[in-house]
């Protein structure tokens, strides 16, 4: 790895000029963005949200998990930045970077489902005399847990 170190610079918009080295994260539109950290100077988009990356600020520290996987890059980098260090991963094999790939998607279907699911409750809950359905049907053979259970799973 060329870049050893990374600079947090919190902004509104990503700058027209990346600089190498800094990590600019944009809140207001989950986003960070980067210099790849080999010095191949391709830049680098990292979506900010529970499916994919997350930033952790310390103070003048920066973590950007999980790893940055360059794949589709010439240079397949592969490394993690941890308060404001570049530590470079070791290299993928294709089928380790397919099933990567393939965890990603099934996270952010996860992920988008799970939201959905959420502003469909948001939405009968905002209505004074909405009529909720149940999911399952409660069979008095069942104690409450079991009851729980089946409700948990049809989420």
């Amino acid at each position: 790895m060329k870049i050893k170190q990374i600079t947090p610079e919190t902004v509104e918009f990503i700058p027209d000029r990346i600089e190498e080295g800094v990590l600019y994260i944009s809140d207001r539109y989950h986003t960070a963005v980067h210099k790849c950290c080999c010095g191949c100077g391709k830049e680098v988009v990292t979506p900010l949200s529970p499916a994919e990356w997350s930033v952790k600020r310390n103070s003048n520290r920066v973590s950007l998990w999980p790893s940055i996987g360059n794949w589709s890059y010439p240079c397949r980098s592969h490394y993690v930045i941890q308060d404001s260090r570049v530590i470079e991963a070791k290299a993928m094999t294709n089928r380790q970077i397919q099933r990567v790939k393939a965890n990603d998607r099934a996270d952010k279907a996860a992920q988008i489902r799970r939201t959905n699911h959420a502003k469909e409750v948001a939405a009968i809950v905002s209505k004074p005399n909405a009529q909720i359905t149940p999911t399952h049907k409660w069979k008095p053979s069942m104690n409450w847990l079991q009851h729980l259970i089946r409700w948990w799973k049809s989420l």
